[in-house]
């Protein structure tokens, strides 16, 4: 109630105020102002005010507001000005009274049929007021002249008004569309660190799985041959069993807060470089790093392997901006080679020595450590070569190009196409 206390007033308050940005074609009181334009621009924008109460309200502050004006300059007396001005307050009655009965609101998606129901409804308004004034005072007839002059000031000032409601609509339409694309891709990252998680846990049931076999075959050649120990293996397969099950459960969990089909069942492939270069850029920014990020793409594809993809290239690029000391740069270049997708990530960084790179792959690889000099895990590359290897693709370190490290992966279209699995 408050807000459209407050809402009724600053429309009361800017009608009356662009008001007196006047002119007077017919030389008397009667007045072509900017006051109508911001009235009817608060009855598009501010939908949730009444039109009628709205109107009737503006119409008789306005007619407040110019007899104290009067008053105050001693210019006419109360009595005076209040005939001089009733007029006008007709014309606000009017107008939302029109706008009111056409339902002018409804047809807000199309902008030149609004403009049009504005631009009549002024004219008509206008009619309306000058009639009054003839009742009041000595206004001229009116002619075709001046009708045809009431009419043009009408239409001017009913599609500037649309038109700045439409402008002022698509800056919203717009920032609103940036906080939801920035909204997308915070849950694009988290989906990707939920699919590292769910690619090495399915990974980690396979292994368990074969402990569990393994366990229980020891156990039956222990029973065979009447060992005492063979409880111990039975209870050995039942708790790898066990914890088996419970890894099922988590995967589960995690498939369902992915909710990848909810966000997007395909992207470009530019579009997830782009996201890859974003969150990079504002990476270096938290590390206090100035990197130049170039990238190119030249493949016009699209694929459903989103987590997948995003988890290797975030996990290169990010590398790449851990690697680079203050300055550097940091390019990703896509292209096609016959029947697969390379990509290319390539950085300033000191670079990884030729004699380690056989070992980079290894988990607890890792030439990246903290202030207290404690080591990274090493397992990132590692990731990335599983996540790629899943796709019957290969990750690995070129030669040095002009002294930057590259690393080259290359997938199989036909696999960036097929449907991605998380459970």
């Amino acid at each position: 109630m408050r807000e459209r206390l407050l809402i009724l007033c600053v429309i009361m308050l800017a009608s009356a105020f662009f008001g007196e940005m006047k002119v007077n074609p017919f030389g008397g009181s009667f007045r072509f102002s900017l006051g109508i334009a911001a009235f009817f621009f608060g009855l598009l924008w501010f939908q949730s005010v009444p039109v009628l109460l709205t109107g009737f309200l503006t119409g008789t502050f306005i007619l407040g507001f110019r007899v104290g004006l009067d008053v105050l300059i001693d210019y006419r007396t109360w009595a005076e000005s209040f005939f001089v001005h009733l007029p006008s307050a007709f014309y606000y009655f009017s107008f939302s009274l029109l706008i009111y009965f056409v339902r002018a609101r409804k047809y807000l998606e199309f902008p030149l049929l609004v403009g049009l129901i504005g631009a009549s409804v002024d004219f008509l308004s206008n009619i309306v007021e000058l009639q009054v004034r003839q009742i009041f005072s000595d206004t001229p007839m009116l002619t075709w002249e001046s009708a045809f002059m009431l009419l043009f000031f009408g239409a001017l000032r009913s599609f500037f008004v649309v038109g700045l409601y439409n402008s002022v609509s698509i800056r919203q339409v717009r920032a609103v569309g940036a906080v939801r694309q920035e909204e997308l891709e915070r849950l694009r990252m988290i989906n990707t660190e939920l699919y590292e998680e769910a690619f090495y846990l399915r990974k980690s049931m396979t292994h368990l799985e074969e402990i569990t076999r393994e366990s229980y075959q020891l156990y039956t050649r222990l029973r065979e041959s009447e060992h005492a120990e063979s409880p111990t293996a039975l209870t050995i397969a039942e708790h790898v069993h066990e914890v088996k099950k419970d890894s099922q459960r988590m995967l589960a969990g995690l498939s369902n807060l992915m909710n990848q089909e909810d966000l997007s069942p395909h992207l470009p492939v530019a579009e997830l470089c782009g996201l890859v270069i974003r969150a990079n850029q504002k990476y270096a920014e938290m590390l206090d790093k100035e990197i130049e990020f170039t990238w190119n793409c030249q493949v016009k594809l699209s694929t459903s392997q989103i987590y997948a993809l995003l988890s290797v290239l975030n996990n290169l690029v990010a590398n790449a901006v851990e690697a680079i000391d203050k300055t550097g740069n940091v390019e990703l270049l896509v292209k096609l080679d016959h029947r697969n997708i390379v990509f290319h990530v390539l950085d300033s960084g000191p670079g990884i020595p030729r004699e380690e790179r056989e070992w980079v792959f290894q988990p607890g690889y890792t030439t990246k450590y903290d202030a207290q000099g404690n080591s990274s895990t090493g397992i990132g590359l590692t990731h990335a070569r599983g996540i790629v290897q899943s796709l019957q693709g290969s990750l690995h370190i070129l030669h040095d190009r002009e002294g930057m490290t590259h690393f080259e992966v290359q997938i199989p279209t036909d696999q960036l196409l097929r449907k991605e699995v998380v459970s």
